[in-house]
């Protein structure tokens, strides 16, 4: 009897050191490699137009991806270098933003989604001189 409960013991014992150390742990950490942290260069900008449609635009000039939010919708597109100043666009839909001229567009359609103007509130009024 007392064999039984010395053998219980120890195989009790050879259970709970077993469980505590998992191998997928250390199997895990093995399989992914070092990962370097690059800072992506982020623009965030929200624009209202004069309906009252509002979208959010996040440029990563590093990857130079943008994503578009309109609509409870998401768009990504890629910045495209032949058109001017800064014009994004895959094979459905082109945002542009020229001298501050905001257009997203949907191609296929020729049909504009949303524009933004900007307003002249702060620029300086011109007066003539006589």
């Amino acid at each position: 009897m007392k064999k039984n409960v010395l053998f219980a013991v120890f195989a009790l014992i050879l259970t709970l050191l077993s469980c505590n150390h998992s191998t997928k742990e250390n199997e895990v950490a093995a399989i992914e490699p070092a990962r370097e942290i690059i800072k992506d260069s982020i623009t965030k900008a929200t624009f209202v137009d004069d309906f009252g449609d509002q979208m959010e635009v996040i440029i990563n000039h590093t990857q130079n991806t943008a994503k578009i939010f309109l609509d409870g919708k998401t768009y990504e597109i890629k910045k495209i270098d032949e058109l001017p100043e800064y014009t994004a666009a895959n094979e459905a839909y082109q945002y542009s933003n020229i001298r501050g001229n905001i257009t997203f567009l949907k191609k296929d359609a020729d049909m504009v989604l949303f524009h933004y103007k900007p307003t002249k509130e702060n620029s300086p009024t011109k007066m003539a001189s006589y």
